[in-house]
């Protein structure tokens, strides 16, 4: 059973209480899955209560999917422990590397797209879906620079990795936005060249404006505020080619009080339903 066509906020332990009592217009939730992995206690108690009354989709951030090394397995295991007890309705993670060695780095790190990238990104891919025992969900990158070296471009490479591994695509329209700005394309021309057609899920966020050091504008894709203007307005573009899809409210640092994230989530529900108008 697929996540409903509906507006989902990533879950924040401190808006239990309001998720319980007055969840409208929240119909389902993201974790990510490295805040579950220990032995149990009140933040697990609370997500299995939550589970009863929400799907839930669990994101991961540390997989290290892009990475030289071989996935880390006693961290694969872990993942797998908390998803046949959670039993979520999807898994994601992103197009990212994160580990170097012995050593693990706080960021998503980008990827040159070239053939060898290729190979070990499907590989990896393989090995998740197979421990897991169902298709996954792989997330677009937001990019500060581009390599020399890459010779696909994004939406291709995307493409051909779900079409080697079976895997679906979370489109980040923030993380769209974010490159767009920063590397000096056309974003509309990059959805135009999106495989739309495997698109599972939708996550919007919000980001912060900066200048590089030749003083030109450069964007952080920071989910610690409202989703811009401009990320809306390129939302409806994107749900014009995919048709409703799950669409998740992203604010993972400097987290509101409830109303304003209900807000943000309600503004999600009505792009849904605009869009439903459209294409009825």
């Amino acid at each position: 059973m697929p996540l409903p066509n509906a507006a989902g906020i990533g879950y924040k332990p401190q808006h239990y209480k309001d998720l319980m009592d007055t969840p409208a217009p929240v119909q389902w939730l993201e974790i990510h899955a490295e805040n579950y992995m220990g032995a149990g206690g009140r933040p697990l108690a609370q997500l299995r209560h939550l589970s009863e009354r929400f799907p839930i989709s669990v994101h991961g951030v540390g997989l290290s999917i892009g990475g030289e090394a071989p996935l880390d397995t006693d961290h694969l295991a872990r993942l797998k422990q908390l998803c046949d007890g959670l039993n979520p309705f999807s898994f994601s993670e992103h197009l990212a590397w994160s580990t170097h060695d012995s050593g693990y780095f706080n960021d998503l790190l980008p990827l040159p797209y070239t053939d060898a990238t290729l190979d070990r990104v499907c590989t990896h891919i393989d090995q998740l879906q197979e421990a897991l025992g169902w298709q996954m969900l792989l997330e677009n990158p937001s990019s500060y620079l581009a390599f020399d070296e890459s010779t696909w471009s994004e939406p291709d490479f995307l493409r051909e990795i779900a079409a080697r591994t079976g895997c679906g695509l979370l489109l980040d329209v923030n993380n769209v936005f974010v490159s767009a700005v920063n590397l000096g394309f056309n974003p509309i021309d990059y959805i135009a060249a999106f495989p739309t057609e495997n698109v599972g899920e939708i996550h919007l966020g919000g980001h912060d404006e900066d200048m590089d050091d030749d003083g030109a504008p450069l964007l952080i894709d920071s989910h610690g505020r409202e989703v811009a203007d401009p990320v809306w307005a390129l939302l409806m573009h994107v749900l014009r080619a995919t048709g409703p899809r799950p669409l998740l409210i992203e604010w993972d640092t400097d987290v509101p009080e409830w109303p304003v994230l209900r807000d943000e989530a309600q503004r999600a529900a009505n792009a849904l339903a605009a869009i439903r108008m459209v294409v009825a």
